[in-house]
């Protein structure tokens, strides 16, 4: 491997230095609040007033202190609370202070808006200090929840549990009452027990937050900071049954095809399932669903790639969104992850094979049978999370003049995954592993190119010290997968691995292997908190052979990365600001054959002005570019060096009319390839119930030497590129409408089209030369000639074509829009209404954007779907 870069030098350096000498930040005592028993007193009525006698048998506390954006001054107004409990219930009393009562701010949204004035409670009640729940009511009446963990870094609004609340202004301010089924909590057996708490307020006109316990801007963490809350005996442990049947009736249209028997215009279904939660013990938790439906989640943003590589697309199904982090294993430093939950219900694998007047219907997606997730944190700090899945057979229905046959497209799968952890060393160190499996049954011969089995494992740890102001961690992961020889051997030849890489030295293609086995994994350590300066360095890798695509997610392997960051930032506001933060990043790649292929350094600097407006901009340098995945199973392939800039700028998110403006221009030396996004966002309020923003952005992307396709030629391979003049167009509009918090209508809509066409086409002829014009050969007008259908190439200028590729221009354009009327008609009981409508298709790439747009969209027929859904959550 070559040198470690100057930069990574530094940071080590920085890191050995400050070890000993860095101040750590100040130790902020821990705040104790001691509830009481609700005792002979009648629980409190949940209306919001703070009149019921059972408050007086505990004392107010208050004396909080700013967090944002001056830490540790006193804010404009104090927050008081009180706490009492009985055997089922969690009772909070909030009172948030404010001498101008008519300037609360009650903004509607939906649950977990977190719009306007707010106050949340946070509960550490396993005490571990890396998790918690948050509770949120907003002055408006909106619930927020959500399930903490990593210790703050990660908050999980997919979280729904069942709790009370109400609110109420008066001239002292607002108050707001809260009652928390301990069934939605998870604790110990221990007679008396101790929580982690916090108490948390938003004074909205200032943008000010204040917390009971004080966190430093600077602390390593959030939950490891909490006060406490003692007072808590008796407690038993609570048995959580919630069972949640859904139905749902479906209605679709469409233009209908002439001659397709599946495609006649209209079709129609009913359905239904079940959820469940069941509380095996009060810190473990059984989750059931069977045969779910997601026909309420909103559709995946339009996306086009040209590199080939699939698109990640994040998981916003309920049931597997929920408690995702216990399972997350991501591994590297980017989307690369053991468990990628869209795998589970993807669309079918295997394709109809129709011949002429055949006619076949494909399911869009692969049904799930049911599904159980295992999961929670014992008092001993065992976190533990098991899912398993299966998905059913699915098969295409093939017409032939009235006569149907059916083709397996999909087998029966069995989907697990397994995930551990382990706190140790007061919560300052824990160990952890995964393993995952994909089985298959018997594959017919049609589907011999997927694995029949796919087994992944992993091991991770990490360690803090010095008040958690440093750490460092690591993890190793592993895959194993099996199938026929024709299955491996197309892993080995997919663009993840591209073993058949013609100047490889390293891999190669086995035929006749029935099985891939590889590794992975990271080790970095570095400073996350403590004063101003934050860095961490380290490297991770992927070998050619690891392989993770049937339930998790890979884009790459055979990659070597080392990288290395440093960051300051601000812990108090200063001059014109609430914080300033300034980063310097840089990271090289390399691969398995000893390749040095990239180098990365970038320089960003993003603030928050008083008045609440930012910016966040950066540069940065790429002096070394090579690809191995660019030629698609071609050579090493070099890019010019490039360099970009940034800048995104944004005004005060409290206003009516705010909005954000960005955009990222790159070019490189030569002119090679250049890139410009512009970006934006106006969102307008013009009631505390209604919302409407935009969100349109444009591309710009040319490149002289875009990849195109490779032929055979002479015994060899003619890799073909091309000029591409590559632009993109979208917006995406977003109208939120709230009658009152549990009754809401959603529209989201996106317009998107994505336009290429090329020109000036070559052929590789040394593709990691240093200057541009030596790595091709540009067809002359004597050797290239278009029939109106094909490229007709003459290499050898005789008059007899050597051979031809099809013309890749194209436009795509796609429209998506959801509109979804929501009603919670009783706490965890809906009715959802969902209109979807589509249009896919391609139109005439010689029409620029905004004619593309009105002909793709406005002139064609919309696939719509409406459908009805209705829950009611059983809490026994």
């Amino acid at each position: 491997m070559k040198a470690i870069s100057s930069i990574t030098l530094f940071i080590v350096f920085c890191f050995i230095q400050t070890i000993n000498s860095q101040e750590k930040h100040a130790s902020i005592p821990k705040r104790i609040y001691t509830t009481k028993a609700v005792g002979n007193y009648e629980p409190p009525n949940i209306d919001g007033l703070l009149n019921d006698g059972v408050w007086d048998i505990v004392s107010w506390d208050s004396d909080f202190t700013e967090w944002r954006p001056d830490e540790g001054a006193s804010p404009t107004y104090q927050t008081k609370f009180k706490i009492v409990y009985d055997a089922k219930y969690l009772y909070v009393g909030i009172r948030a202070i404010d001498d101008e009562p008519e300037k609360i701010v009650k903004r509607l949204s939906r649950r977990d808006g977190f719009e306007g004035d707010w106050v949340e409670i946070n509960i550490d009640s396993y005490h571990d200090l890396r998790t918690g729940f948050s509770f949120t009511i907003s002055a408006a009446g909106v619930k927020g929840d959500e399930f903490i963990s990593n210790n703050g870094n990660n908050w999980d609004g997919s979280w729904n549990p069942i709790w009370y609340t109400k609110t109420n202004i008066d001239d002292k301010g607002w108050t707001a009452e809260m009652k928390i089924p301990l069934t939605q909590l998870r604790f110990s057996a221990a007679d008396e027990q101790v929580w982690g708490l916090q108490v948390h307020r938003r004074f909205f006109r200032e943008e000010q937050r204040s917390l009971w316990q004080r966190i430093p801007l600077d602390a390593p963490g959030w939950i490891s900071e909490f006060g406490e809350l003692h007072g808590l005996k008796g407690l038993k442990p609570q048995k959580q049954l919630e069972i949640q049947p859904f139905t749902v009736a479906k209605y679709e249209t469409y233009e209908a095809e002439s001659g397709n028997p599946f495609r006649d215009g209209t079709d129609g279904d009913i359905n239904a399932g079940i959820d469940a939660k069941i509380g095996i013990t009060n810190d473990l938790t059984l989750d059931l669903t069977i045969n779910p439906d997601f026909g309420q989640v909103e559709a995946d943003p339009a996306a086009i790639a040209l590199d080939g590589f699939e698109i990640f697309f994040r998981e916003q199904r309920p049931f597997f969104v929920e408690n995702k982090n216990i399972f997350d294993y991501q591994f590297s430093n980017n989307q690369d992850n053991l468990f990628f939950s869209r795998r589970i219900g993807r669309s079918p694998q295997g394709s109809a094979d129709t011949q002429d007047g055949e006619y076949a219907d494909t399911p869009v997606n692969t049904t799930i049978l049911g599904a159980a997730k295992f999961s929670g944190k014992t008092k001993n700090g065992w976190s533990i999370g098991i899912l398993e899945s299966m998905t059913a057979r699915e098969y295409a229905e093939i017409d032939t003049n009235g006569s149907k046959r059916d083709e397996l497209v999909e087998p029966l799968t069995n989907y697990f995954v397994g995930r551990v952890q382990k706190d140790l060393n007061e919560r300052n160190t824990f160990i952890g592993a995964v393993f995952t499996a994909t089985n298959r049954e018997k594959l017919p011969e049609q589907l011999n190119f997927l694995r029949s089995n796919a087994y992944t494992a992993g091991v991770d740890a990490k360690h803090q010290w010095k008040n958690r102001d440093f750490y460092v961690e690591g993890n190793v992961v592993m895959s194993h997968v099996k199938g026929s020889k024709e299955s491996i051997e197309q892993t080995q030849r997919s663009l993840t691995h591209l073993f058949h890489r013609e100047d490889a030295g390293h891999v190669s293609v086995d035929p006749n292997k029935t099985s891939l086995s590889g590794t992975g994994g990271k080790f970095e350590g570095g400073k996350q908190g403590g004063g101003n300066w934050r860095y961490n360095a380290g490297f991770s890798w992927k070998s050619p052979e690891l392989e993770l695509n049937d339930i998790g997610f890979l884009r790459q392997a055979d990659l070597i990365r080392q990288f290395a960051n440093l960051r300051w930032r601000t812990t108090k506001a200063t001059g014109k600001f609430r914080r300033i933060s300034a980063r310097l990043s840089q990271f090289s790649t390399y691969d398995f054959d000893g390749n040095y292929n990239r180098i990365q350094y970038e320089f960003n600097v993003d603030a928050n002005f008083k008045n609440n407006w930012w910016f966040d901009v950066g540069v940065g340098h790429k002096p070394r570019i090579f690809t191995n995945t660019f030629l698609q199973g071609g050579p090493r392939w070099r890019f010019s060096d490039e360099n970009f800039v940034f800048a995104f700028f944004g005004t005060d998110n409290r206003k009516k009319l705010r909005g954000r403006i960005g955009s990222v221009y790159s070019d490189s030396k030569q002119n090679q390839f250049s890139f410009f996004r512009l970006t934006g966002t106006l969102t307008y309020q013009p009631t505390n119930n209604l919302k409407v923003s935009i969100n349109p952005e444009f591309r710009d992307s040319p490149n002289k030497t875009q990849y195109v396709s490779q032929l055979d030629y002479n015994d060899g391979k003619r890799y073909i590129l091309g000029e591409i003049d590559n632009k993109r167009l979208s917006a995406s509009i977003r109208l939120n409408y709230t009658i009152n918090p549990n009754l809401t209508l959603q529209y989201y809509g996106e317009p998107f089209i994505f336009k290429a066409k090329y020109k000036d086409f070559k052929y590789v002829t040394n593709p990691t030369a240093d200057d541009l014009y030596d790595r091709f050969h540009q067809y002359d007008d004597a050797q290239i000639s278009f029939d109106g259908d094909d490229y007709q190439v003459d290499e050898t200028r005789n008059g007899t074509t050597d051979y031809s590729f099809s013309n890749p221009d194209f436009s795509f354009v796609q429209f998506r829009s959801n509109l979804v009327a929501r009603w919670e008609y009783i706490p965890g009981s809906e009715i959802f209404l969902v209109w979807s409508q589509g249009i896919t298709g391609n139109v005439d790439s010689s029409d620029n954007l905004l004619t593309g747009l009105e002909n793709g969209i406005f002139n064609k027929r919309p696939e719509n779907i409406f459908l009805i859904k209705a829950t009611y959550r059983f809490v026994l």
